[in-house]
């Protein structure tokens, strides 16, 4: 088998320990950078959420300003984003390449879609909800609370599945600028090097990652759906 393997993959074989270096590597990225944008999008999701005319705490000028900020990030393509936010990123982490480097740009890439996912996921919510949920004098932390983020949980599941997997393909990206990860792993010997095995086995690792997301995000959903 291990014949077959080093016939089949020589490369990759060969770099064995740097392969799966890369692969923690980009497990890291996707599980730190993941973790900060889940925070960061969920809550400005309910932000804009309860702050756009006629929401619960309607304020226009939060909302505009959120609104704004979401759609300018979302905007700038992400390759352009990583070399925007190295100075932010050797300020906060102390250096703007490896996997620490990259988790800034990532936060970045990721924390404007996966509020836009939680936007849209609350926005699903029957308004009758709400309204019951006012007449029974609930404060406005009660309903975003036990109304909106507990009735939305399925569709807040699978926005954060389909974010993981974006988020995923930027960690490939930022291997681009030095980050590290099977990006980088892929570029610099499968590219770079013209080592077809190891472009062929990294795209298949990074397929069985996404499914691996997929089957996690469908289970949530399915749990949480009424």
């Amino acid at each position: 088998m291990q014949e077959l393997l080093v016939n089949l993959f020589p490369n990759v074989t060969a770099k064995f320990p740097d392969f799966l270096e890369a692969i923690a590597d980009t497990l890291l990225m996707v599980i730190w950078a993941g973790a900060v944008s889940f925070v960061l999008g969920l809550t400005l999701g309910v932000l804009i959420t309860v702050t756009k005319p006629g929401a619960i705490l309607a304020n226009k000028v939060v909302y505009q300003i959120l609104d704004k900020l979401i759609s300018l990030f979302r905007s700038i393509p992400f390759i352009i984003l990583l070399t925007w936010v190295m100075p932010l990123s050797r300020a906060i982490m102390g250096t703007a390449i490896y996997v620490r480097g990259a988790i800034v740009p990532l936060v970045f890439g990721a924390a404007p879609f996966f509020t836009r996912q939680v936007e849209s996921a609350l926005a699903e919510l029957d308004p009758g909800l709400i309204e019951a949920a006012l007449s029974m004098g609930s404060s406005p932390a009660e309903i975003i609370f036990r109304v909106y983020l507990r009735e939305s949980v399925a569709s807040i599941a699978r926005g954060a599945t389909i974010t993981a997997i974006s988020l995923l393909n930027l960690t490939a990206m930022a291997g681009v600028v030095g980050a590290g990860g099977l990006g980088d792993f892929a570029i610099r010997y499968g590219h770079d090097r013209n080592m077809t095995d190891v472009t062929n086995v990294t795209v298949f690792v990074l397929v069985i990652i996404v499914c691996i997301m997929e089957l996690i995000g469908n289970r949530v959903v399915k749990k949480n759906t009424h």
